[in-house]
Parts: structure tokens; C-alpha cells; sequence
């Protein structure tokens, strides 16, 4: 046998005792769960049920925690801010923290209004509804998890409440206008989040690394963005994350952050204003800036995360177990300890199981981040959720996050598709002058060290002398096409594109399937 394929038997061995032990650790975490609501099953007819549906919201949590969280720390990581082991450890006690500290006492029992529950006939009925809307959301999460789809828990849960709200009480029981609403982010999520991602890394791009100088400009503008992105994330915090232990208006919100945005930027200042004594000027430096709020990003968005997502997984549960207590449905139920602790448990090992998967797709898989730009995504994924919530405009942190990173990509490519057509353009106008290869590279070096004013002056002589004069508009074309380089890849945007939209349809009818299954076994 050669030793090649002996290595590869080898590291197969060892892959699949790491794959068991991971199954046995989430095995060991839903029979806990399984025997902890034992020991608290309400004395009636379906307190049976209740320990199901809690092994079924352990599970669901699992796969938020695989699948979900991976938006949040996912660009830190492919940035190289952090190793990966830290961002499991950071993410998976913040997002703890988040479901416990801030995840409320009272949820909605039908997430987003998407169904009516006053329409569904009686409490079984709607226990059932709830038991096979979240199975159908979990087993979706896990589906999305195996082929690397980063996909919105929020639309999955809605999507399997929908199904088994049809099946249950028809289609009047749906609010069709609240889940076009839903459709419509589908959208608006990953355009808002591209966008405003993309606009970040260009204002930093001409205001810094296109600078001739390039640490005295960092010296001056990377404190006032990081204090941005202090207002950005303190005013999202404060609407999001804390939404459930205090309210307050948006003004109020972004007066505070206003306050928090003051006090960051005059402890950067003199501290970017340190570290840029000690680096190179090269964009690779002024990066590196970027590294510690990063981190602070990504601690933030998870425990924002935790705050809100929580509800994905135990929101359901919650409203099965106010329907098996009390015999009656309610628009909204309570959140004893326990169903939190399972929520915020559950996801955190869940992340720390199977997250890694979602973490390198996010982070490196759709296109390089660093620093820079991950800094671009985090940033695009608050002020987004901001900007849509005061408009009234339903948003996916997910969709946000993920058409935040393609957004960069694409900005990326479309500076290197220009970039490269203007190198050919001058190779070729010297060239039809009969230009030395010394003047050239003379040229492209004065090219290189300008800075973006000076680069746009430098371009427009050369128009002006006539530059690539017989270059006809379709060789121009052809050249563009031929030197445009993919930066964002291709295989990994239709993957997701279509994981997206088959999300509240799969979940709908799976979770339809699950609801005739449970009452044809119970009737």
C-alpha cells in the first residue's frame, strides 16, 4: 500500500471519530434536555408532548447555533482578526449571554403575526401546528448546515409555522400581506447590506489606502470610523439587543450611541495615532487598524443575536408549553428559565459543533476578506438594521450579513476590472509611441505612489495625448472581459441564492407533512 493512500485512510479515521464524538456530545445535550423537562412535565394529558417539543426546541437551537451565528463572526475569522477557536469561545458566551440577559420574559407565540391563532380550532391543534413547524424549521437548518448555505432562521421558523398553519386552518389563517413583507427581504436584506457595505470600503479606500501618505491619513480617519461604527453598534444594541429590557425611541437610541461614538473616538485617537508610528504605509498596515473592533463587532452582533434569535428556537416551545399548562392559545406566552436556558445552551454548543462549517463559508469561501473589509461587513450589517427598522422594512440579519460580504466581492472585482483595463490601456499607448520599457516602468511606478487625485490626473494627460487611440470599443470590451477576474465566487452565490428563496417554501411543506403525521398518530 503506498503511504499516500495510507495517510488518506488515516486522516478518514480520524475525521469520522470527530464527526462521532460531535453526534454524541449534541445526542447527550437533547437527552439532557429530554430528562430535565421530565422532571417538570405538567400532570396533564399532554405533558408527554411538551417533552418531545423540548427535545425538538433543543435541536432547533443546535442548528441555529451550526448554521446561523456563522454571519456574525464568520468575516473576523476569514480576516485572520481572530482564530477561529476564539471566535467559537467569544461568540458561543455572548450569544449565551444575549438569549439569557436580554432574551425576555414574554415571546410571541406565532413569529412575525404570520398566522392568526385565534382561526386554529383547539390547543391540540395547536400544539401539533407549533411541534411540526419547529421540527420542519430544525431539520431544514441542518439540511442548509450540511451543504454550506448560511440560510435565515427567522424565515425557516416562519416558513414552518406557515405550512402547518395551512394545514391546520387553511389558507385564510395566513397573513398573506406579512409574508409578502417577508418575501420582499429576500431582497431588500442583501441589497441593503451590499450596498451599504460596498459604500464603506470605497469611502475607505479614497480617503486612506488611495493616499500617497497613507498612515497620516489612517492617523486622521480610522477613529472617526470606528467611532461610526461605536454610534452604529451602541444604537443597534440598544433597539435589538436590549429592546426586551428597556425600550427607547430611535432618537433617544442614537443619542446615546451619540455619547458612546464621543468617548471611542477619543480613546482610538490617541491610540491609532500610536500604532501608526510603529507600521509601514502600505494598505496591509492600515488593515491591520481594523483588528480590535473587529472583535468587538463580532462579540456585539452575537450577543444581539442571542437576544433576538433566541426566540427562533424556544419561541415555539414556549407557546407549546402555555398551550399544554393552560389548555388555551395565547398571543404571547411566558419564558420560564428553563426554556431559555435550553435556547441559549443549545446554541452555543451548537456553534461550537458544527459552526466552523458555516464560519469558513462566510468568512473565506465567497470571496478573501481582511480586516478592512470584514470591518465594511460588520459595520453594513448594524447600520442596515437600523435604516430598515425606522423604515418599517422587514430585514434578515443573515441575507444582511451574507450580501454584505458579497457586496465587497463585487466591489472588488469591479476596482480590479478597471484597474487592470487602465494598466493595459497605458502598456498599449506607449507602446504605439515607441516608449521605452524604462519609461513605462517609470510610469507605472509615478502610477503606484500617486494618490487617487493625482492617479485621475495622470489618466486623463494620457486621454488627453491620445492613449490606446486605436483601440476600437469592442477591443476595449474584449480586453475588459479577458482581464476581468472573479473575485467572488460564482458557485458559492448561486448555492446560497437558492437556498434563500426555497427556505419558507421547504419549511412550509415539510412542516405541513410533519403537522398530518403528529394528528394522524394522536387522533
Amino acid at each position: 500500500m503506498k503511504l499516500e493512500n495510507l495517510n488518506q485512510i488515516v486522516q478518514s479515521t480520524v475525521s469520522g471519530r470527530m464527526e462521532f464524538v460531535r453526534l454524541a456530545i449534541a445526542a447527550l445535550f437533547v437527552v439532557g434536555v429530554m430528562l430535565m423537562t421530565m422532571t417538570i412535565m405538567p400532570d396533564t394529558p399532554n405533558g408527554v408532548l411538551l417533552v418531545v417539543a423540548a427535545v425538538i426546541g433543543g435541536y432547533m437551537a443546535l442548528n441555529i447555533g451550526a448554521n446561523d451565528v456563522a454571519n456574525n463572526v464568520g468575516p473576523a475569522v476569514g480576516s485572520k482578526a481572530i482564530t477561529i477557536f476564539w471566535a467559537i469561545v467569544i461568540a458561543g458566551i455572548f450569544e449565551a449571554s444575549g438569549a439569557i440577559i436580554a432574551g425576555g420574559d414574554v415571546v410571541s407565540t406565532v413569529k412575525k403575526g404570520i398566522i392568526d391563532p385565534a382561526l386554529i380550532g383547539s390547543s391540540d391543534e395547536f400544539i401539533w401546528l407549533m411541534m411540526g413547524a419547529l421540527l420542519a424549521a430544525s431539520i431544514w437548518l441542518n439540511l442548509a448546515t450540511y451543504v454550506g448555505a448560511p440560510v435565515s432562521t427567522t424565515h425557516s421558523i416562519v416558513g414552518g409555522v406557515m405550512g402547518a398553519g395551512i394545514a391546520a386552518g387553511g389558507f385564510g389563517v395566513v397573513d398573506w400581506v406579512t409574508l409578502s413583507q417577508i418575501v420582499a427581504s429576500w431582497v431588500i436584506s442583501p441589497m441593503f447590506g451590499g450596498v451599504i457595505a460596498a459604500f464603506t470600503l470605497y469611502l475607505i479606500k479614497r480617503t486612506i489606502t488611495y493616499q500617497k501618505d497613507k498612515l497620516t491619513a489612517a492617523e486622521r480617519w480610522v477613529p472617526i470610523y470606528i467611532a461610526f461604527m461605536g454610534w452604529a453598534f451602541s444604537t443597534y444594541l440598544i433597539l435589538k439587543g436590549l429592546k426586551k429590557l428597556v425600550k427607547l425611541d430611535f432618537l433617544t437610541a442614537a443619542f446615546i450611541g451619540l455619547l458612546i461614538a464621543g468617548a471611542i473616538y477619543l480613546l482610538t485617537k490617541s491610540y491609532i495615532s500610536k500604532r501608526c508610528k510603529e507600521l509601514d504605509n502600505d494598505k496591509f498596515s492600515v488593515s491591520s487598524l481594523f483588528t480590535v473592533p473587529l472583535i468587538f463587532s463580532a462579540a456585539l452582533l452575537s450577543f444581539a443575536h442571542g437576544a433576538n434569535d433566541v426566540a427562533n428556537a424556544v419561541g415555539p416551545l414556549a407557546a407549546i408549553n402555555d398551550a399544554v399548562s393552560t389548555a388555551t392559545i395565547h398571543a404571547k406566552a411566558d419564558i420560564p428559565l428553563w426554556i431559555l436556558l435550553i435556547g441559549a445552551v443549545g446554541i452555543a454548543l451548537g456553534l461550537a459543533l458544527y459552526g466552523p462549517k458555516l464560519i469558513k463559508v462566510v468568512g473565506s469561501e465567497i470571496t478573501e476578506l481582511d480586516q478592512m473589509r470584514a470591518f465594511c461587513v460588520a459595520l453594513a450589517a448594524a447600520v442596515t438594521v437600523i435604516i430598515a427598522s425606522q423604515l418599517g422594512l422587514p430585514v434578515s440579519s443573515t441575507h444582511v450579513a451574507v450580501g454584505a460580504v458579497f457586496g465587497v466581492g463585487f466591489l472588488r472585482e469591479a476596482i480590479k476590472a478597471n484597474y487592470v483595463t487602465i494598466i493595459e490601456d497605458i502598456r498599449s499607448h506607449h507602446a504605439d509611441n515607441n516608449r521605452t520599457e524604462e519609461d513605462l516602468e517609470q510610469f507605472f511606478t509615478d502610477f503606484e505612489d500617486a494618490d487617487f487625485k493625482h492617479k485621475d490626473q495622470m489618466i486623463k494627460t494620457l486621454k488627453k495625448n491620445s492613449m490606446a487611440s486605436d483601440l476600437k470599443k469592442g477591443e476595449r470590451k474584449k480586453l475588459k472581459k479577458q482581464h476581468k477576474e472573479e473575485l467572488v465566487r460564482r458557485s458559492a452565490l448561486y448555492k446560497i441564492a437558492v437556498a434563500w428563496v426555497i427556505t419558507v417554501p421547504v419549511s412550509a411543506f415539510m412542516s405541513a407533512m410533519f403537522y398530518f403525521t403528529i394528528r394522524g398518530m394522536l387522533l
